[in-house]
């Protein structure tokens, strides 16, 4: 499949300036912030490790030395990474606001967009300190997603079109109604909050380079979306293995790739359509301006994806006729092993990343099953059975 590099591929730098990459990082994740951030996330009831996963039977598979899967479904109880951003926001902005001392946090309204992750965080993080919470969501955020939003006391509104056409309704009616946007995705005017939700997600990261060891990874594959959670697991990574040679692979599906479009027009451009794609979570039409300037800075390959490879990587992970432990994964969450097993399949694609019998690769497994009934769909069982 000679034509596969050129398809699913693309270089963002052929060479790293590391000088251009420490500017990108230290403004976006000062240090001060990350470690503010870290201090204050696990200091919170409930805060535990996820774990850091090694796959030695799908590395066999794949033909290379290492496969570690950072595994975020246990996450505050709420199924993934995004846990650690939108509620770190909602909180840091009730006390930039002073808000729940000299007034009534009940008088305060938040309000977001979402593709089903990150509104459930937001919803979690205003019920944890008492304000109201309004959750917008396109039509393809599935029940299950809604209904898990809604858990935590949010109200629910449904906006036509895509996910980008729901953040533009969260700005507009913030604006109408007096109520804060608490987004993840930045825009000119509009980046102090998205910033905090990326310096949550730093915690994620650093948990990540502990448990890997000393020797680092010789290659990261991570899901963009809209760009926050790669961009924080790139400056997590540069600050510990700086010019290690460490390859960064950016991952998104083939139906929503603003992030693969960017790269090859040379600047942060805006995809139109319908950005149908099951991975939901990725399902991003428009880059965060923030995760833009350290992505196009320090990450080394872009990756198209299908659904159809999403789906192959979720039952591997669950099994597959492999006697081990279950993980349990949501298709956005599946998404850089996915990544990871059509490079190995194409000796072109493998060659173009430099994967090799003694490559290591760091996966982030951003989310659990939360769309049941697409996982029952996909691998054949309820995920609820992995741990009953």
């Amino acid at each position: 499949m000679t034509h596969c590099s050129t398809r699913f591929h693309r270089k963002v730098n052929d060479t790293l300036d590391p000088h251009r990459i420490q500017r990108a990082v230290d403004r976006v994740f000062p240090e001060d912030a990350m470690t503010f951030a870290i201090r204050t996330l696990t200091s919170w009831t409930g805060y535990a490790e996820t774990p850091l996963i090694d796959l030695p039977d799908i590395s066999r598979r794949l033909g290379i030395a290492r496969i570690g899967y950072k595994d975020e479904a246990s996450r505050f109880g709420l199924g993934s990474f995004k846990a650690l951003g939108g509620a770190y926001a909602v909180s840091r902005v009730l006390e930039r606001d002073n808000l729940g001392t000299e007034s009534d946090p009940q008088n305060f309204t938040v309000i977001s967009a979402t593709a089903g992750n990150h509104g459930r965080s937001v919803a979690w993080g205003a019920q944890r300190v008492g304000c109201r919470c309004i959750i917008l969501v396109h039509p393809g955020v599935s029940l299950d997603r809604r209904d898990a939003i809604a858990a935590y006391g949010a109200e629910i509104r449904e906006v036509p079109g895509t996910y980008d056409d729901s953040v533009d309704e969260a700005f507009r009616l913030a604006a109408e109604n007096g109520w804060t946007v608490v987004s993840d995705t930045s825009r000119q005017g509009y980046e102090d909050i998205p910033s905090l939700v990326m310096h949550g997600y730093g915690v994620m990261i650093e948990e990540a380079i502990t448990q890997w060891g000393d020797e680092p990874p010789t290659h990261v594959f991570v899901q963009v979306g809209v760009g926050g959670l790669a961009a924080a697991v790139l400056q997590g990574l540069w600050r510990r293995w700086a010019n290690t040679g460490v390859r960064f692979v950016c991952v998104e599906p083939a139906a929503a790739d603003c992030f693969f479009q960017s790269v090859e027009q040379g600047s942060s451009v805006k995809i139109e359509g319908e950005l149908a794609t099951m991975m939901v979570c990725l399902a991003c039409g428009e880059m965060s301006s923030r995760a833009w300037e350290v992505l196009s800075a320090g990450a080394t390959d872009a990756i198209r994806i299908d659904d159809m490879a999403a789906a192959q990587a979720m039952r591997l992970l669950a099994g597959d006729g492999v006697e081990r432990t279950p993980v349990i994964a949501g298709e956005s969450g599946a998404a850089g092993l996915a990544a990871l097993v059509v490079a190995a399949g194409h000796p072109e694609l493998a060659s173009g990343l430099g994967l090799t019998p003694d490559s290591r690769v760091l996966l982030s497994g951003s989310e659990g099953a939360l769309d049941p009934s697409l996982f029952r769909t996909i691998v054949g069982w309820d995920p609820d059975l992995a741990t009953a």
